[in-house]
């Protein structure tokens, strides 16, 4: 008999292909379209809006002779992403919300709709791979303990193993990801091949299953406006010389503090120039938004302080405010993807990582201790901020990530 897969269509390209490839390879294959989100009024309308996603994921399954339905996951979408990330913005944390949609909506409450439905897998367009090795002695009867790899896709361009990096053994154990070893263009290739509607379609943008989102009147729905000051720290802010010392390892815990701490202001390290409606709408890095011009060089947000109600910024993408050697992760916000691989209380270990998808990979030393994982870059990182995850990778396979502090 075969296996039985349950694919959630998104409406695009991409899990499109992914159902055609797996009904090829003789799977019994399920679409379901996950309607996550009902308010309309807070998305640009023509940013592929769900009911257009539906329609064209019910066309698919159509063309491709395979059973359809579309599941509501919204109450739990709102519980579980929508208010997380009011909340994480609310404390002056930047939130990766596609992340958290994978962990806790595609491959946790979706996948325990597809497991009711009798599925041995779920499936997505995923750009990435799926790998499987014996780790561990062996037991009496020959057999190995079977762990499972999170691997980076075939296409540099569009791999997306960052946003799994908070899947554990269990789920990576029911998914199966059909597009990994493939190229975008060999995806549109196929889709246009098998007369898909979805074959030329543009790749959707914005948050999971929300679309292009207009951030200020969204975050508005539950974060009030609340008028602050914008401060212009200068290049030459005493703090900068101390925190980016060559990094010779391994490092003392003072170092490891400091090299992984934020930078700390207060208004009169800098010049006031100018209002803004609400530190908590702000993000590290961010250009767009400010309304402040008149600078020789574009101003950039180097830090936010929600308590205080107060923006910080530096002139240009240079400014030393933008870049930090490190980066802190609590012990409950660390997740090994190869828990065999975990680090114990005064281990380190030599990783690449990224705090952002499509980043180029840096080398990285891993500090564990008792409080949590220290991470320091060769290369200082550019707009480092709390609430975004870090993730890191052996090679092509990442094997571990965390929520940044």
């Amino acid at each position: 008999m075969a296996k039985r897969v349950v694919v959630g269509l998104s409406g695009g390209v991409d899990s499109s292909v992914a159902a055609y490839l797996l009904k090829k390879q003789g799977y019994e294959v399920i679409g379901i379209f996950m309607k996550n989100w009902h308010d309309d009024s807070v998305t640009i309308s023509d940013e592929c809006p769900w009911l257009d996603d539906a329609n064209d994921a019910m066309i698919v399954a159509e063309k491709l002779d395979i059973p359809f339905q579309t599941i509501d996951f919204s109450k739990q979408y709102k519980k579980q992403i929508v208010d997380y990330m009011f909340e994480e913005y609310k404390q002056g944390r930047t939130p990766n919300p596609d992340v958290l949609c994978n962990r806790e909506i595609k491959f946790s409450v979706f996948l325990d709709t597809a497991l009711k439905l009798k599925a041995d897998y779920v499936a997505t367009g995923h750009y990435c791979c799926k790998g499987e090795i014996e780790i561990g002695a062996r037991l009496p009867d020959g057999q190995g303990k079977k762990t499972y790899q999170l691997l980076a896709g075939k296409d540099d361009n569009k791999d997306q193993s960052y946003f799994l990096c908070q899947l554990s053994q269990a789920q990576l154990a029911k998914s199966l990801f059909p597009i990994g070893e493939l190229t975008k263009p060999e995806v549109r290739k196929i889709a246009k091949e098998q007369d898909l509607i979805t074959a030329e379609k543009r790749d959707s943008q914005g948050l999971c299953f929300i679309g292009k989102v207009r951030l200020p009147e969204f975050l508005q729905q539950q974060l009030k406006p609340k008028t602050g000051v914008v401060i212009e720290i200068p290049e030459s802010f005493k703090g900068y010389e101390a925190k980016m010392p060559e990094i010779n390892h391994p490092l003392g815990h003072k170092q490891l503090l400091a090299l992984s701490a934020p930078f700390a202001y207060k208004k009169e390290d800098g010049l006031l120039k100018g209002e803004h409606i609400g530190a908590h709408y702000f993000t590290i890095g961010q250009r767009k938004g400010l309304g402040i011009g008149g600078t020789p060089l574009p101003l950039f947000v180097i830090e936010t302080d929600v308590k205080e109600n107060i923006i910080y910024t530096g002139q240009g993408e240079n400014h030393p405010g933008l870049l930090r050697a490190g980066l802190f992760v609590a012990t409950d916000e660390i997740h090994w993807i190869r828990p065999d691989l975990a680090l114990k209380v005064g281990e380190t270990a030599k990783y690449k990582a990224r705090i952002r998808y499509r980043q180029p990979l840096d080398w990285a030393t891993l500090y564990q201790k008792e409080e949590g994982l220290y991470i320091i870059f060769d290369l200082p990182q550019k707009a480092i901020a709390k609430g975004q995850f870090v993730a890191w990778y052996d090679k092509d396979e990442l094997v571990g990530s965390g929520v940044i502090g």
